[in-house]
C-alpha cells in the first residue's frame, strides 16, 4: 500500500487515529520508530527550527525542501501544513505538484489571508479568506493532484477569529463540496466545547480532524464519542527538544563541564544508528572489497 493510500485510509477509518509532528528528518525517524502511522509537518515548528516566525517568513520552497528530507528518511505518510497556499489558486496548485514530487501524501490548507499569522497570535484580529475564493483554491488543488489518494484537507479558522459555529459549519460544508477530503476544525479554547458543538451540528459528510494544542487536558475518549476522525499532536516534538536543550545548555554552562549531562542525553552511538550508519559500512564492505590492501595516494 502506498503512503498516500495509508494516510487516506487513516483519515477515513472508523477509529480515532493519531498523527505526531516532525520538523526535520531525525524527528521524523523518531516519530516513526515510536509507532505512529503518519507525520504532521507544521509550519510553526519548521519555521521555528529555522529561527523564523510562523507568518510566512520562510518561503514555501524552504518548507518543502525540509519536508522532502523527512519523507526521504521515513516510510510513513506525511501531511503538510501548507498554510494558505502562499498566494492564490495558481500558487497553491503549483506547490501541490512539488509536494507530490517529493513524496508528501497530503496537504492542509487554511482559510486565512496570505501572509498568514499563527492562529494563537491575536487570532480574533485575523480575517478569514473569501469563502468562494478559498473554494476555488480547493478545486484547483483537486484538479492538480495526480494521485487520487493524495489527501486535500481544508482547515477552517472560523472559531479562531470568533466567527462562530454557523460560519464554521457553512464553510466546512462548502470546502468539502469544493473538493476537500477532510476538514480541520481549529479552536484556541482550553476546552473542547466548540469542537463538541460543531460535531453535533455536522452532517458527517466528510471526516473531521482536530488539533487540540490548547485543550490538551480533554480525554481522547471524548473525541471517540463525538466521531472525530484524526487527532494531530501538532508541535510537541519541537517543544520537547527546546525544553531539554535549554536544560542541557544551562547545566553545561553552570557546571563548566559535560560530565553531569553525559548520561542524560543521547549517545553518539544512537545518533549514528538514527543516521543508518550500519548501512553505509555494509555498503563500503560490498563496493570497496576489491580495494582492500591498496595504498592510498
Amino acid at each position: 500500500m502506498s503512503k498516500n493510500s495509508i494516510l487516506k485510509e487513516m483519515i477515513f477509518s472508523n477509529k480515532l487515529e493519531y498523527i505526531l509532528e516532525a520538523h526535520n528528518a531525525i524527528s521524523g525517524k523518531i516519530v516513526e520508530e515510536t509507532g505512529f502511522k503518519a507525520l504532521w509537518a507544521s509550519s510553526l515548528t519548521i519555521s521555528a527550527s529555522m529561527g523564523a516566525r510562523d507568518c510566512n517568513e520562510i518561503s514555501w520552497s524552504d518548507i518543502v525542501n525540509e519536508v522532502w528530507k523527512i519523507c526521504d528518511n521515513t516510510s510513513i505518510p506525511l501531511l503538510l501544513d501548507m498554510d494558505t497556499g502562499y498566494g492564490d489558486f495558481n500558487n497553491a496548485r503549483y506547490i501541490l505538484k512539488k509536494c507530490e514530487t517529493v513524496g508528501i501524501s497530503g496537504v492542509c490548507i487554511e482559510d486565512k489571508i496570505f501572509p498568514k499569522m499563527n492562529s494563537f497570535v491575536n487570532g480574533e484580529k485575523q480575517n478569514l479568506a473569501n469563502k468562494e475564493e478559498f473554494c476555488g483554491k480547493l478545486k484547483a488543488l483537486k484538479d492538480a493532484k495526480k494521485d487520487k489518494d493524495f489527501c486535500i484537507v481544508a482547515r477552517t479558522e472560523s472559531f479562531i477569529v470568533g466567527a462562530g459555529l454557523q460560519v464554521a459549519i457553512e464553510r466546512a460544508k462548502a470546502y468539502h463540496n469544493a473538493g476537500a477530503d477532510a476538514i480541520v476544525v481549529h479552536s484556541k479554547e482550553d476546552n473542547a466545547n466548540q469542537i463538541i458543538d460543531f460535531m453535533k451540528a455536522w452532517d458527517n459528510s466528510c471526516p473531521i480532524i482536530i488539533i487540540p494544542t490548547k485543550y490538551y487536558s480533554v480525554p481522547t475518549s471524548v473525541y471517540k464519542d463525538i466521531g472525530i476522525s484524526t487527532v494531530i499532536w501538532a508541535n510537541h516534538m519541537l517543544r520537547a527538544s527546546i525544553k531539554y536543550m535549554q536544560y542541557v545548555a544551562n547545566k553545561i554552562y553552570k557546571e563548566e563541564n559535560i560530565l553531569g549531562v553525559e548520561n542524560e542525553i543521547a549517545s553518539i552511538k544512537e545518533i549514528l544508528r538514527l543516521q543508518n550508519m550500519d548501512e553505509l559500512l555494509s555498503a563500503q564492505n560490498k563496493y570497496y572489497k576489491d580495494m582492500v590492501g591498496e595504498t592510498n595516494a
